[in-house]
Parts: structure tokens; C-alpha cells; sequence
């Protein structure tokens, strides 16, 4: 009767937090499964912001200040990324008050956050590349 009890206690348990977003039902996992997302969208990003400021940085070097006065690659692409993290955020806010004080909300805006991170990974890597 024990076993019994264990094996239909175990079959009722939750499935871990990777199994749950594989095909996310509650609400309370859709929103999890996003921020999950953008962490890890997160994370590819400054992974990258790192290997792309390092190439400016090393353009910097290059550059002639006897003729060229103008901000250097670092100092431009700083102010860049600055002025994005602004914009991502504030964007995805707007994009969550569709269903402001809802729980959906959290989900939007971690949906936004990613898909916008994303983008900016591959821009920061298309910097580098361009060049």
C-alpha cells in the first residue's frame, strides 16, 4: 500500500522548471519560461557586448588623435549601448501595459526584453564583423 501511495505521488509531481517550458500551461510557467529566456538572451548579450567592446578598444588604439578629435569606437558604441538599454526597457514597459497590472504582464514584457536582446546581440556581433 506504501509503494502504491509513492509511485501515485510521484506520477502527480512537478516537472522540473526546462520539462515545464518544453510545453508551459499555467500562466505561472509562461511567465517563468520568459524571464528564463531573457536571462539567458541576457547573457548571449554581454557575453558578446564584451568580445565587441574589446575590438573597439583595440580600433581605439589605432586611431590618429592628432587628426581625428571625434569620440573613438569605444567611447561611440557606450553611448550606444547606454541609450538601447534605455529604449529596450522603456519599450518593453509600453509593450507590457497592454495588460498592465494583469499576469500577463511580467510575461510581455520578458517576451519583449528578449526578442529585442536578441536583435542587439546580432548587431553587436555584426559590428564586428563590418569591420
Amino acid at each position: 500500500m506504501i509503494g502504491l501511495v509513492f509511485l501515485l505521488a510521484a506520477g502527480t509531481a512537478q516537472a522540473k522548471p526546462a520539462d515545464i517550458c518544453e510545453q508551459p500551461i499555467t500562466q505561472r510557467d509562461m511567465t517563468m519560461c520568459a524571464a528564463r529566456d531573457y536571462e539567458e538572451a541576457d547573457a548571449a548579450l554581454n557575453a558578446q557586448w564584451s568580445q565587441t567592446a574589446d575590438v573597439m578598444r583595440a580600433r581605439d588604439r589605432d586611431l590618429d588623435r592628432v587628426y581625428d578629435d571625434r569620440p573613438g569606437y569605444f567611447e561611440t558604441l557606450l553611448a550606444a549601448q547606454r541609450a538601447w538599454l534605455t529604449y529596450r526597457d522603456k519599450h518593453c514597459a509600453s509593450a507590457g501595459y497592454r495588460y498592465r497590472g494583469g499576469s500577463m504582464e511580467p510575461m510581455i514584457v520578458s517576451g519583449c526584453k528578449t526578442r529585442l536582446t536578441e536583435q542587439r546581440t546580432r548587431e553587436l556581433a555584426d559590428l564586428i564583423e563590418a569591420l
